[in-house]
């Protein structure tokens, strides 16, 4: 390990100067006007990725954004990693909140700020210089193969087809993934379970045309009125989701798992603080972290119409919309949760407004066991880089692919994740520390030696 050592703190520099070239493409996925954007990144990973040492790396057209196949194959015998990231990014709305230009990365404080510095291409570039890194120093001992897609942040609507039409390609023995969090720089953790989720678009529709708010209030119905007391209605007094059958079929924690979840630690006081509120709220009867880790949730992300520009225009709008998503834990069915929000949210509705629900896209809840040989390597990876036993841990967010994987390629994940609460993804100044870069370069060349040792012993 101490050549491997070496050999990172020798090309660092270089490490974070190649990963810039990724962060300046701003390869949105969400937006349209990206598309080229989107290509461009796909095609430089592919080259960076034959760069560091791969045998192999191809762009591979997709029924959306194309996937980036990379591999090296020290022995057709041996054990098989599968690495899997992204290389899609969130929009960087609103941009007058950013401090610096969200495509020109810059290091400030010791982190790399840039939209995409943590999520995802940060923590996947660390995965494509372990490679290198094993490669020049002689330590690979197992094939690497890479999936990169271009669509987790709008669903990965293409990847379970693409995955079902590449079976033998794809085939190993454990995929590795660095798309999630540490609990804390003291306290490293390894997420054993994500939260699925349903993602919709509501439209509320009253009258046929945009109506004066004098001649017509108080008379006919304002579909934002109507729209915003739909909404509130979700979500009762003691914050649970309204929705019949919504809870069906979830498992309720027994009290030593309740107990289990008092162990982590997490300071409620901290927790405010960092995010500038006075105290949380959710479900009454669950801490915080159970709350975002192990129950569902429903949360607006948007919601507009009517007049929202410069002065005044006295409008009832003819329609409001907003955007939902709802995090599922298991024994919730995306399409089931779907249908039932659909049909609720259509029978509170007054007859003074019409209607439309649209699930945009959903992914299933998952569990990682951590009695896999490979999750024992990456425990004992975190241990040997960071000195302290990772805890295992819940994470309140999604990665809708990794259930696919299991279905359709028989795998299980290890998801190694590197990023950092403070690191901000999907929000304006998203960052990544320099250290958690490095060190995660590091635990991921000792997982493989691990898993490597493990599988040979």
């Amino acid at each position: 390990m101490d050549k491997a050592k070496a050999y990172i703190d020798e090309h660092k520099e270089r490490f974070v100067g190649e990963l810039f070239e990724l962060l300046r493409i701003p390869s949105v996925s969400a937006q349209s006007v990206h598309a080229p954007d989107v290509v461009r990144c796909a095609e430089l990973l592919a080259g960076l990725l034959v760069r560091s040492g791969a045998d192999r790396a191809e762009v591979m057209p997709t029924e959306g954004n194309p996937i980036v196949y990379a591999e090296k194959i020290v022995d057709p015998a041996a054990k098989t990693v599968l690495v899997y990231g992204h290389y899609d990014v969130m929009p960087v709305d609103p941009p007058d909140r950013w401090e610096t230009d969200p495509f020109e990365p810059v290091v400030r404080d010791g982190r790399i700020r840039a939209r995409g510095a943590d999520d995802d291409k940060g923590q996947l570039y660390m995965h494509v210089k372990a490679l290198e890194t094993m490669l020049q120093t002689g330590t690979l001992a197992c094939n690497v193969k890479f999936m990169i897609e271009g669509e987790e942040e709008i669903g990965s609507g293409s990847i379970a087809r693409w995955c079902g039409l590449h079976r033998e390609l794809l085939r190993a023995d454990i995929i590795l993934v660095s798309d999630t969090s540490l609990l804390s720089w003291k306290v490293p953790s390894i997420t054993c379970g994500l939260r699925g989720l349903c993602y919709v678009e509501v439209e509320v529709t009253g009258p046929n045309r945009d109506l004066h708010s004098g001649l017509y209030g108080g008379a006919v119905a304002n579909p934002i009125n109507v729209l915003s007391g739909m909404i509130a209605s979700l979500i009762d007094a003691e914050g649970r989701i309204t929705i019949p059958g919504f809870y069906d079929g979830i498992r309720e924690l027994a009290p030593q798992e309740h107990r289990e979840f008092a162990a982590a630690p997490f300071c409620e006081a901290a927790y405010c603080k960092s995010l500038g509120i006075l105290e949380t709220q959710g479900e009454k009867g669950y801490t915080t972290l159970e709350r975002t880790g192990i129950r569902p949730s429903l949360d607006v992300n948007g919601i507009w119409g009517g007049y929202t520009g410069e002065g005044a225009k006295t409008v009832i709008p003819s329609s409001a919309y907003a955007k939902i998503s709802m995090r599922l834990v298991p024994g919730q069915d995306f399409h089931k949760i779907g249908e039932l929000f659909a049909a609720y949210f259509r029978d509170i509705a007054p007859r003074s407004v019409k209607v439309r629900v649209k699930v945009l896209h959903g992914g299933a809840p998952y569990v990682s066991p951590t009695d896999l040989p490979a999750y024992r390597a990456a425990s004992a990876a975190f241990e040997q880089t960071f000195g302290r036993k990772p805890v295992p841990f819940y994470s309140g967010g999604s990665i809708p692919v990794i259930s696919v994987f299991e279905k359709e390629l028989g795998v299980k994940s290890i998801l190694m994740g590197f990023g950092l609460d403070e690191d901000a993804i999907h929000s304006p100044n998203e960052s990544y520390p320099l250290a958690n870069f490095y060190r995660g370069i590091e635990t991921i060349v000792r997982f493989y030696a691990n898993y490597t040792a493990m599988e040979t012993a």
